[in-house]
């Protein structure tokens, strides 16, 4: 290499990294060495170079989203065991995952079953297959979130959060019936509930069906009304099935090589309810 090719080499890596282009900083010698060899047009060249860039902002902003999406480490769509929620339908989750007409909508999605039924894992795992395709998601146990927006309101600041918030496509809110009956808390839920109707989207995992949901609002205005907004543009999966965590310690016990009786049902007795 020549000392004005040295040079030039030198400059190119400077205005690179003036130009926050790490991407074409990365490659474009390499890639230069191979158009050199090949004889490609300039066109070509550049073409190859901007692709890559274009290749790397993408993998680093799903990256950033991750982080901040805050998603439960571990749940998958390919680790949801479907077959144990069959009336869950799979092709409708996979539709559920590309986001492109419900986010769009700001529709919501509520998930309903008891304690251990998988609804935490499936909606982290449409939180994660949704930011891999390029949506902005955000989890959050529900009484974490209405205790940060608690403090906002306390520090007359509840609008500008909420709007803030507005920067997520989709805000997940795992455990709302965890939220305590409580006028503060459930008033902070209702305005976040409010404020992104019809424009952001919500994914709620719910242990008590509607009809329960006046233990977790203070009245029972408030509690149609969030009912009412929630439900008007909303996917809503009932995933009545045996406790995921039951199951597992049973099997547990199994594989441990405990006596068939302890971890089996007779034919002649009813299963308990789970």
């Amino acid at each position: 290499m020549t000392t004005s090719t040295t040079i030039d080499a030198a400059r190119v890596e400077l205005m690179l990294t003036e130009l926050r282009l790490p991407g074409i900083k990365a490659v474009w010698a390499r890639i230069a060495e191979q158009s050199d060899k090949e004889g490609w047009p300039a066109a070509r060249f550049l073409a190859a170079l901007a692709e890559h860039e274009m290749v790397d902002r993408g993998r680093r902003r799903i990256e950033r989203h991750l982080a901040e999406a805050r998603l439960p480490a571990g749940k998958t769509l390919a680790t949801f065991d479907f077959q144990s929620v069959p009336m869950v339908s799979k092709a409708q989750v996979m539709a559920l995952a590309s986001g492109d007409v419900w986010l769009k909508k700001g529709a919501n999605v509520l998930l309903f079953g008891p304690p251990g039924g998988g609804k935490s894992h499936l909606s982290a795992a449409l939180g994660l297959a949704l930011v891999e395709n390029g949506w902005r998601v955000m989890f959050a146990r529900t009484s974490d979130l209405v205790q940060r927006l608690q403090i906002a309101r306390r520090e007359l600041a509840l609008e500008s959060t909420i709007r803030k918030l507005d920067r997520y496509d989709l805000l997940i809110l795992d455990d709302i019936a965890y939220v305590t009956k409580d006028q503060a808390e459930t008033s902070v839920l209702f305005e976040l509930i409010a404020a992104r109707y019809e424009r952001r989207s919500l994914l709620i995992t719910a242990n008590q069906p509607f009809g329960e949901w006046g233990k977790i609002f203070a009245d029972q205005a408030m509690t149609l009304a969030a009912i009412d907004r929630l439900v008007h543009h909303a996917t809503i999966l009932e995933m009545n099935v045996e406790s995921y965590r039951r199951r597992e310690a049973l099997e547990t016990k199994r594989g441990r090589g405990r006596p068939a009786t302890h971890a089996t049902i007779k034919k002649t007795e009813k299963p308990d309810a789970d």
